[in-house]
Parts: structure tokens; sequence; C-alpha cells
């Protein structure tokens, strides 16, 4: 009864944490149109830097700064910074919630890359899944449609520096902490911003905006910290699928502040690639997205 309970609040919080993800990239595509890109970045990863430190390093100490390989959590903070510059630019040319379904091929990409560097036999299951997931990416980008941008092959390009990030950060995860790593990687992409940002700057005139830039910190911060907890009650198998709720969060919070209605290719695809991620992830039963894993902005 009690394990029961707690995978019950392990659901809710992962979905919880979904609509705060959601929240996230609907506030990224706001900010997007009004500020730089090096500032929203800066002001998002500031925000986790100075939380995660200040959080952590009253109980840590020193320890907190140990690392065994820091030129990997430089390269980490690297990619981690590219994937959120190609989110932030997708989501000036996308709806946010197709951004957000395409970017939910990440999981089985990286279920497919880790097995086959391991020299594992991917069923040809998983292989159909795939295969799927990239289907429904394609409906909803539809290349040849009347508006179709080749900027808006930007989120396939996100999903492999996605990929790319979460495969290094699981090597790091076998010889560094959780929290160190978090911290580093908040750090380095903050320092990466702060160089260009003499460069960027505009000061925002309106007030609101200034709001704009500390909700994509929280919203950020607050999602990581509740998969944390989820993942501390359920097992990843069991709650990984609840992942792809994000998919309709962002899709109503496109809604609500864009007016925007996906059309019935967008819903076509966006259901193919919400159907295949989840049974993918489901099946695989190993996969797990971290609170320092999740792509996007």
């Amino acid at each position: 009864m009690i394990d029961a309970r707690r995978t019950r609040q392990g659901i809710l919080l992962v979905i919880v944490a979904t609509a705060c993800f959601g929240t996230l990239d609907t506030l990224a595509k706001y900010v997007s149109t009004a500020v730089p890109l090096v500032m929203a970045m800066w002001s998002r990863y500031l925000f986790q830097a100075l939380v995660t430190g200040g959080a952590l390093l009253p109980r840590r100490g020193r320890a907190l700064f140990k690392t065994r390989h820091p030129w990997l959590q430089l390269a980490r903070g690297a990619l981690l910074a590219a994937s959120s510059s190609l989110a932030f630019l997708s989501l000036r040319f996308m709806p946010v919630g197709e951004f957000t379904a395409i970017m939910m091929l990440t999981p089985m990409v990286i279920t497919m890359i880790s097995a086959s560097a391991l020299g594992e036999r991917v069923p040809l299951l998983r292989w159909l899944l795939l295969a799927g997931c990239l289907g429904g990416a394609l409906i909803v980008i539809r290349p040849g449609a009347d508006d179709f941008d080749w900027v808006m092959l930007m989120p396939l390009a996100l999903v492999g520096v996605s990929a790319a990030f979460q495969l290094l950060t699981s090597r790091l995860a076998r010889v560094d902490d959780p929290g160190t790593m978090h911290f580093y990687t908040g750090l380095s992409a903050t320092v990466l911003a702060t160089l260009a940002l003499p460069f960027t700057w505009q000061t925002p005139t309106d007030p609101l905006m200034w709001v704009m830039l500390a909700l994509l910190g929280l919203f950020s911060t607050l999602g990581h910290y509740l998969l944390i907890l989820a993942y501390g009650r359920a097992s990843p198998s069991t709650l990984t699928p609840y992942l792809y709720f994000q998919i309709g969060f962002a899709t109503l919070a496109g809604w609500v502040v864009f007016s925007h209605t996906p059309d019935r290719w967008s819903v076509v695809g966006i259901a193919v690639i919400a159907v295949c991620g989840a049974v993918g992830t489901w099946l695989t039963g190993r996969q797990r997205i971290t609170p320092a894993d999740r792509p996007g902005p």
C-alpha cells in the first residue's frame, strides 16, 4: 500500500513538472520575440547556478566543486547552451505544442544510440516506433507545404544536440555527484552567456519583461526539482511515459497565450509522436530523464 501511494505521488509530481516545462517553453517563445537570445539564456542559467549553489553549498561545502572531469563538465555546459540556443530560435518560428512534440523524440533517440553503442540487439518493434516518431515529426513540420521554412528543421537538430548532452550526462553521472553536475552545468552555461552578453545587451523598457526573465529560471528550476522528488518515489519505467503530458500542456499554453490551435495534420503528427514515444519508453523500461537532463530552454 505504501509503495502504491508513493508511486501515485511520483506520477502526480511528474505531471506537475511537465506543466512547469510547458509553461517554460511558452515563456521562452514569448521572451524570444522581445529580448536577445543571449539575455534570455543568461538570466535562465544564472538563476539555476545561484539557486543550486545557494541550496547545496551550505551543506556540501568545497565538496560541491569536486569533479574528476572538469573539461567534460565544461563541454556539458556548452552542449546545454547550444541546446538552449536552438530551442529559443526554434520557438521563434514554431508553435509551442508542435515544438514540444518534436522534442519528445529525444528519449527514443537516446535509447537507440545507447543500445547500439553497447552492442545490444535492438528489437524491430523499437525501430518501428522510432520511425513512427520521426514520421510524426515530419507530419508536424510538413516539408513542401506552402508555409514551410527551413528553420523549422532546427528542432530536429536540437534533438541531436540534446541526445549528445544526455549521453555525456550518463557518462559523468558514474563518477560525479548529480548536485555537482547540475551546479557546473548552470555555472558554465552562465559564463558562456556572460562572455557574449556585452555584445547583445538591450535593457528591457517594459518591467514585465524582467518578470518574464525571472520566471524562466523559476519554472525551469521548479520543474527539475519536482522531477527529483518524483524519481525518488517511483521507477523511471513507471514515470517516463507521463512526461508526454508536456505536449498537452504546451499545446494548451500555446492556445491560451498565442491563440494558436494546431491544424488537423499537426494534431495527427503530435498524436503519432506521443503514442510511439510513450510506448517506446515504456517498453524500454530503462530510460531516465533526470532533472539536469531535460532538453530545451
